[in-house]
């Protein structure tokens, strides 16, 4: 009882942490949308209140889901990595080792994604996060709890294998903190219902219109696999950027309509082949 008291005030600070961010990225996003959309729809669209339970769920069961193959990758990279290596990267400049690290973790998740796609067993985990036929910034939070995982630990896989996330002397590293909130703050943006378009830039970082056609129902759902660099997608031959915006949004494959079924379904008999690579 004495343990479950004093974990309490933890995960109440945790709850209103989330409930802020919640707000701000509110008070950012719907007023962006509403103004500059791609297409017109409601604010409480349909899923609506079903993306807000993700949201919740996967900030808090998600990073304890990687717990154990974090530790297990750090105990395996403690006699794979010479101790040079690290004591190399922390003496890096932390511009050299944020701009490094999001280039490896973006490769690293190019595939791990593009592996979510082409894989039967982990398609079946990945279509949750497809299943939208309505996109906005906040489906970027619609996912299952193990598909977040399998994906933001392949991309921590070059930050602690090259020792990218910590610094030499005793100052505190800000890298592990950029990377967080670059990854999470550009996941919202390129889901967001916004019309913007970039020109020559969206070569270089992607933007909504590049993973709209993503989370498109029609032949082009297995491109544009990065969320950050579209150069990987260039590099390995699974770029299509348009002019126009995709017609329709969602999955082929029969899924639960309710976040339980969502939930529950990749771990029952297979309803339908997953997607191949086009």
């Amino acid at each position: 009882m004495n343990a479950l008291s004093q974990q309490l005030p933890s995960v109440a600070l945790d709850l209103f942490k989330l409930c802020v961010w919640l707000v701000l990225l509110t008070a950012i996003f719907v007023p962006l949308e509403l103004l500059f959309p791609a297409r017109r729809r409601r604010i409480l669209r349909r899923g609506f209140w079903s993306d807000i339970g993700y949201y919740f769920l996967n900030n808090y069961l998600a990073p304890i889901l990687m717990i154990p193959p974090i530790a297990l990758l750090g105990w395996a990279l403690h006699f794979l990595v010479p101790a040079q290596v690290y004591a190399f990267s922390g003496s890096l400049p932390l511009w050299v080792r944020v701009g490094a690290g999001l280039v490896l973790g973006e490769a690293t998740y190019y595939w791990s994604h593009r592996w979510m796609h082409e894989t039967p067993f982990l398609w079946r985990f990945h279509a949750v996060h497809h299943a939208p036929e309505e996109v906005d910034w906040l489906t970027s939070t619609h996912a299952h709890p193990l598909d977040i995982a399998f994906g933001h630990f392949f991309g921590l896989i070059p930050l602690y294998a090259l020792g990218l996330t910590q610094s030499a002397g005793e100052s505190t590293d800000l890298a592990p903190l950029i990377f967080v909130i670059v990854g999470r703050i550009w996941g919202f943006f390129v889901h967001a219902n916004l019309k913007w378009r970039f020109g020559p830039l969206e070569m270089l970082v992607a933007t909504p219109a590049f993973h709209h056609w993503h989370h498109t129902r029609s032949d082009h759902v297995d491109r544009n696999y990065s969320t950050l660099l579209p150069i990987m997608d260039i590099v390995f031959g699974t770029y299509y950027l348009p002019r126009h915006l995709p017609e329709d949004y969602g999955v082929r494959d029969p899924i639960a309509a309710d976040m339980t079924g969502q939930l529950l379904d990749p771990f029952g008999p297979p309803k339908k082949p997953a997607p191949v690579q086009r």
